[in-house]
């Protein structure tokens, strides 16, 4: 009956502690409280700090795309990081608004998101990593490419990386403005044109599109301007639409890309 009992609280303990965390997070920069899973590797308990990956998720979809996508616990243990998964309110495009004083998303990473995981978590702040899909693809790079000192690397698969190819749709104009009196500002809000930041400074990104998503031609703009200004970008084409099996596929190739940076 002993070993029974201290079996099963062996075993509770055990999952308790591997359990993913839901935190709720509030914020003036945002329009509401941002819910946030945290999926921690079986070996958290074991070493003294692990990387960090930020998900982010697409445009109308919420904190729970990317679990539902890629099981984000099997690639926390099987790469020992930490993954954080936040929300990016449908379609705040994770960026600093020039309209909208509560929806300030570069800020809210920095100044509460950030700041809570590296205060809750042994989390190796050399080893930092963030990516996303479709709107988050834009959401990682825009974030990244405001701070890329915080970062090892950054990635984007799907991304929305010039916002002129989506003209009025997806609630871009909610947040930058509209399309037809704008676009100067769409203009200067799209990685495409954001990406000169990153331009004599020694990091690394990963981006991919599928050559059959309607965000193909624009990725590979952003292909080009990386080249012209020498930046280290891995880029990757494959067959494939705007959809969960090609994100699917292509998060495990970047999540080996980090891996190799974490490696060296």
């Amino acid at each position: 009956m002993k070993k029974t009992l201290l079996f099963a609280i062996f075993l509770f303990s055990t999952l308790f502690s591997f359990a993913q965390d839901r935190l709720f997070l509030k914020s003036s920069k945002i329009p509401g409280t941002d819910t946030v899973i945290v999926f921690k590797p079986k070996q958290y308990d074991y070493v003294q700090k692990v990387p960090v990956v930020f998900l982010l998720h697409g445009w109308s979809a919420n904190y729970k795309q990317w679990d539902k996508t890629m099981d984000a616990q099997k690639y926390a243990d099987e790469y020992n990081v930490l993954i954080v998964c936040p929300d990016g309110f449908y379609d705040s495009w994770y960026l600093n608004s020039p309209l909208k004083p509560n929806s300030q998303y570069v800020d809210f990473f920095y100044e509460t998101l950030l700041p809570k995981i590296k205060s809750d978590y042994r989390i190796d702040d050399k080893n930092l990593f963030i990516t996303g899909l479709s709107m988050g693809g834009h959401g990682a790079l825009n974030i990244f490419l405001e701070h890329p000192e915080v970062f090892r690397s950054a990635g984007s698969t799907s991304g929305g990386v010039y916002l002129e190819a989506s003209g009025d749709r997806f609630g871009i104009n909610k947040v930058v403005g509209s399309f037809q009196t704008a676009l100067d500002t769409w203009k200067a809000y799209s990685i495409v044109t954001k990406i000169d930041k990153l331009k004599g400074i020694d990091k690394q990104i990963i981006f991919d599109c599928g050559t059959e998503d309607f965000f193909y031609e624009a990725n590979n703009m952003l292909r080009a301007k990386c080249d012209s200004l020498k930046i280290k970008a891995t880029y990757i084409t494959q067959p494939g639409g705007h959809d969960p099996t090609y994100w699917k596929k292509s998060i495990k190739q970047q999540f080996e890309f980090f891996r190799e940076l974490m490696l060296n």
